[in-house]
């Protein structure tokens, strides 16, 4: 989580039984509430409605009730079209899952309390440090950066959109490339925000990790709409005139990214037009809230998410 995304606490109702992303991420949801609650750092569980809006999407909406279910989610519950509305009166849905298990937080204000408490404890934060190597000698790691080096008994990546070139600093034989996906936000103005109570996510297409556009109401006021996911054309691209021509190149060249670009073009030229028209946007989201215009609609910020792709194509 980061500062650019939409600040949802999530708790894994999406995620494959017994996977890492489902432990982790009840584990996460656990120890981050009770991390906040020591800590004085303001949250809501608000809880989301996940909607189907098409036959079509209903099978899938009965895999995630059940994978919820299978990953220790509490309370879950299935609703009628009529149910959804009792929740969010404007919504366009046929069923539902409301998910009481998932709240709004302001992800900036965790990680300052993180360092506030890391330094607390003795610990340094090295800010501008770029990390040119990673030696491995006599059971210490030794990070190298371009003015200083750190040794370590371990070592914890957490480099976001650099995770796999520092990856490679230790393992050479790293068969995963992270490709950089950019997801734009619309804000809605004041005088429409009635229309969204919580949050209110699609149901996502299962052949990729990305949410669909959504609904999120903010812990610090406000409503967002978004994200796309588009491919930014540099890792830190946070908006469509920021070009790298290396980093583009590497996304490009990498055989699982031509597999997934070769097999789902349709959907990254849709994404990709969504980017540009702010019409083809809306309509995306009135999908899901049919009353919402474009003039109801500024634009917000944007993220940039780090998606790991193997040589085959697999999304991880």
């Amino acid at each position: 989580q980061t500062g650019n995304n939409s600040g949802v606490i999530h708790s894994g109702v999406y995620y494959k039984p017994g996977s890492l992303k489902a432990k982790n991420c009840i584990d996460g949801y656990n120890q981050l509430l009770k991390f906040c609650d020591d800590e004085g750092v303001p949250y809501e569980l608000c809880g989301k409605v996940i909607v189907a809006t098409d036959k079509s999407e209903l099978p899938t909406l009965t895999m995630i009730e059940e994978r919820g279910n299978q990953n220790g989610l509490t309370n879950l519950k299935r609703l009628t079209g009529e149910e959804v509305n009792e929740h969010e009166p404007y919504i366009n849905g046929i069923a539902g899952i409301h998910v009481p298990q998932t709240g709004i937080i302001d992800y900036t204000a965790v990680s300052l309390k993180y360092a506030e408490k890391f330094q607390e404890l003795g610990g340094e934060i090295k800010l501008g440090e770029k990390v040119e190597d990673i030696q491995l000698k006599n059971g210490v790691s030794t990070v190298i950066t371009h003015n200083a080096s750190f040794d370590a008994d371990l070592i914890v990546n957490c480099a976001g959109l650099y995770s796999d070139k520092i990856a490679r600093l230790t393992s050479k034989k790293l068969d995963l490339k992270i490709i950089p996906f950019r997801g734009e936000y619309f804000m809605i103005k004041p005088e429409k925000q009635y229309l969204i109570k919580n949050l209110v996510y699609p149901v996502p297409d299962p052949n990729f990790p990305f949410l669909g556009v959504h609904f999120t109401r903010m812990i610090n006021g406000g409503i967002e709409a978004g994200p796309n996911a588009v491919l930014a054309f540099k890792r830190e691209g946070y908006r469509k005139t920021l070009f790298n021509l290396v980093e583009l190149g590497e996304s490009l060249a990498w055989p699982g990214f031509q597999k997934v670009a070769s097999k789902y073009w349709k959907t990254g030229f849709g994404e990709m037009y969504r980017s540009f028209s702010k019409g083809a946007f809306t309509k995306a989201l009135q999908k899901l809230l049919p009353d919402i215009t474009e003039d109801d609609l500024t634009p917000g910020g944007a993220g940039v998410r780090a998606q790991a792709c193997d040589r085959n194509g697999g999304l991880i």
